[in-house]
């Protein structure tokens, strides 16, 4: 779950990190308010879960209230990607001196947090670290010392910080290593940290993610998800506790674990198909999880097949396929779908599947026999009716 700037700020203040004064406008006459009660120059900046705000135009600095109250209300009217803005962060501006980055994530290759800083903040540090990687420092994380100070010091001595601020440099690092380790964060950055007068470092922009998996340890963290940043099927699909990504091929998948989601995504793709997903239905398969993931799939126009590859360990094949038979009733697929079942009673489960009326249903006992079908189904134009019959099943 992504927090907003000006959420993820709140939680950094939590934490002893420095940040500027400022408050959420929802009107441009809040905004105005604002600005005339910090009696300063601001910055209003568009409050969407999107990347780029300041190069389309949803970061301005405004001097006065009156102009604060202007740009409000022209960024308040903006999309940007897709979303509408519905709200605005009023911060008073600050005097850049420079723009450093900090921050923390997990290195699934050495299964460890690592500390990044560089330098060169104020940009993506995907790009940072696609043309000019020596300009980041990495320090790699021990989980049971924790970041310890000397390696904030080395993170601070590497990108060639002023060494008045090492001491700032140093308390802002060990609090947003405690932000992420109490939060259950898969990521913690704040880009730009700026140098300002005094010489101080302010933590100009904030950005937290936090591990959906561990929202029911953080109830106060869950309430600050903002639904109207989802697509419909995004909620949808967490309502059902299903994991879905929408992509942009045509076949679409259903499939239980994740690992075996991404290598049915991938035998898909090794015989010349699309998938037009990713979605994990977890553990169990009842008719309602079925069919909302069928739902989900169904909702996108370029499906042209549907591959289900479920692996019964705990849960039986038979019951799986009593779930879709039901599913299938609640969710007529207009598309060929294929369905592997491999595990505790498949056979039983192949049985039970022949039963199913009004739907053009395949299935297969191998993942490589199953892809090879969807990929021939999405691509002869097979999916514009839906029948059912021994002829149609193998």
């Amino acid at each position: 779950m992504k927090l907003h700037e000006f959420q993820s700020k709140q939680l950094f203040a939590r934490y002893g990190i420095p940040i500027p004064r400022g408050k959420v406008a929802t009107s441009p006459e809040e905004a105005r308010a604002i600005a005339k009660e910090l009696g300063k120059p601001v910055v209003v900046k568009a409050q969407v879960l999107v990347g780029g705000r300041g190069k389309a135009g949803g970061i301005r600095l405004a001097r006065t209230p009156e102009e604060a109250e202007q740009i409000a209300e022209q960024i308040l009217s903006m999309t940007l990607k897709g979303l509408p803005v519905r709200r605005v962060l009023v911060d008073e501006a600050a005097e850049i001196q420079a723009e450093l980055y900090l921050g923390l994530t997990i290195d699934r290759a050495r299964r460890r947090v690592v500390a990044m800083a560089s330098s060169a903040g104020g940009v993506d540090i995907e790009e940072v670290a696609r043309t000019t990687p020596e300009k980041i420092v990495r320090v790699i994380i021990e989980p049971e010392l924790g970041l310890r100070e000397y390696q904030a010091r080395t993170l601070a001595a590497g990108i060639g910080l002023d060494r008045s601020l090492w001491a700032s440099f140093t308390q802002i690092a060990l609090g947003l290593y405690r932000c992420f380790e109490e939060n259950d964060a898969t990521l913690a950055e704040i880009n730009p940290l700026a140098v300002v007068p005094g010489p101080a470092l302010l933590a100009l922009d904030g950005k937290v993610i936090i591990d959906d998996n561990a929202l029911f340890r953080h109830p106060d963290l869950a309430a600050m998800r903002d639904e109207d940043e989802e697509t419909p099927t995004e909620r949808e699909a967490r309502k059902y506790g299903i994991s879905y990504v929408q992509l942009d091929g045509n076949i679409g998948c259903m499939v239980n674990g994740a690992g075996l989601a991404m290598a049915t995504m991938d035998i898909i793709q090794l015989y010349g198909g699309r998938p037009a997903n990713f979605l994990d239905i977890g553990g169990g398969a009842s008719a309602e999880r079925v069919a909302a993931a069928m739902r989900l799939i169904l909702s996108d126009p370029n499906v042209k097949a549907v591959l289900i590859n479920i692996f019964g360990g705990i849960t039986r094949c038979d019951e799986v396929a009593r779930g879709m038979l039901a599913a299938f009733e609640m969710v007529r697929p207009r598309v060929p779908v294929v369905v592997r079942l491999v595990g505790t009673n498949e056979a039983e489960g192949r049985a039970i599947l022949q039963q199913a009326q009004g739907v053009a249903l395949y299935t297969a006992t191998t993942l490589v026999e199953a892809a090879q079908q969807a990929v021939r189904l999405a691509g002869d134009g097979h999916g514009s009716s839906a029948i059912s019959g021994p002829e149609q099943r193998q």
